[in-house]
C-alpha cells in the first residue's frame, strides 16, 4: 500500500498575461519524480497557470492515496485553504464583495479536494538550495508557455530545469572559480541530463555552463 505521493505543480506566463502554460510532476514518497505532464494554455495569467497546474495534479492523482503538494504559489495555496470556506459563504465574493477571480477553476478544485487527504506545502522558487521537484515543474510549465506545446513523461525523459542564479546564502562566501569552468562556476547536478558533447553526465556529477546548455567542465573551452 502506498503510504503516500508527492506532487508539484507550477504554472507559468510570459508577459503575464502573455503565452501561458501549466505542468506538474508526480513522486514517490521518497520524492523521487515518476511522471510529469504539461500543457498549454493560449495567451492568459500566472495565476490561471498555477490553478490549472494545481486542477490536472488533483485530476491524475488516485484520491484514495495522501497527496502532498508542493507549489510555489502562495495565491494558489491560500485560495484552496484559507480563503475558499469564505468564498463559498459569501456566494463567491472576496471579502470586499467583488466576484471571486478564476471562480470556475477554484470551483472544480475545491470539488477535487473534497474527500481527499492533500497537504499543501509552500517551497520558494528559483532557489540554488530549492525543491527540486518544483524546479522539473517551473521548467515544463516554462517550456508548454514558449511553445505552446503538450508534453508528457517519466523519470527516464524529465525536463532538465536551468541551473538557478547565484549560490545558497551559506556557500557564497566559500565559492570559488575552478579551472576550465564558464564564468568560474561549477557544480553536482541535480538531475541527469547531455552534455553538448553528445555524453551524458549523471545527477550529482560536476557541470558547467558548456556553450548554450550545461555539461562536463573538461567541455567547456571547446565550446567557450
Amino acid at each position: 500500500m502506498v503510504e503516500r505521493i508527492i506532487g508539484a505543480c507550477d504554472g507559468a506566463a510570459k508577459g503575464n498575461p502573455g503565452p501561458a502554460g501549466w505542468a506538474f510532476v508526480v513522486a514517490d514518497g521518497a520524492g523521487e519524480p515518476q511522471r510529469w505532464q504539461s500543457g498549454a494554455l493560449g495567451h492568459s495569467t500566472n495565476n490561471v497557470g498555477e490553478l490549472t497546474a494545481l486542477e490536472r495534479l488533483l485530476e491524475a492523482t488516485d484520491p484514495a492515496v495522501p497527496l502532498e503538494v508542493r507549489l510555489d504559489s502562495t495565491y494558489t495555496r491560500d485560495a484552496a485553504t484559507k480563503w475558499l470556506a469564505s468564498w463559498k459563504r459569501n456566494g463567491w465574493k472576496t471579502a470586499g464583495g467583488k466576484p471571486v477571480a478564476n471562480r470556475e477553476l477554484i470551483q472544480r478544485i475545491d470539488e477535487l479536494l473534497t474527500g481527499r487527504d492533500v497537504t499543501f506545502v509552500y517551497v520558494p522558487a528559483h532557489r540554488v538550495d530549492g525543491d527540486p521537484l518544483n524546479a522539473i515543474a517551473d521548467k515544463a510549465a516554462g517550456d508548454a508557455a514558449r511553445t505552446q506545446q503538450a508534453a508528457a513523461g517519466t523519470s527516464a525523459d524529465l525536463p532538465v530545469p536551468d541551473p538557478a542564479t547565484g549560490t545558497p546564502r551559506k556557500a557564497r562566501s566559500a565559492a570559488k572559480a575552478k579551472p576550465g569552468t564558464a564564468g568560474g562556476r561549477s557544480f553536482p547536478a541535480r538531475y541527469p541530463g547531455t552534455c553538448p558533447c553528445s555524453r551524458t553526465y549523471g545527477k550529482g556529477e560536476t557541470i558547467t555552463k558548456v556553450g548554450a546548455g550545461w555539461g562536463h567542465p573538461a567541455c567547456a573551452p571547446a565550446h567557450a
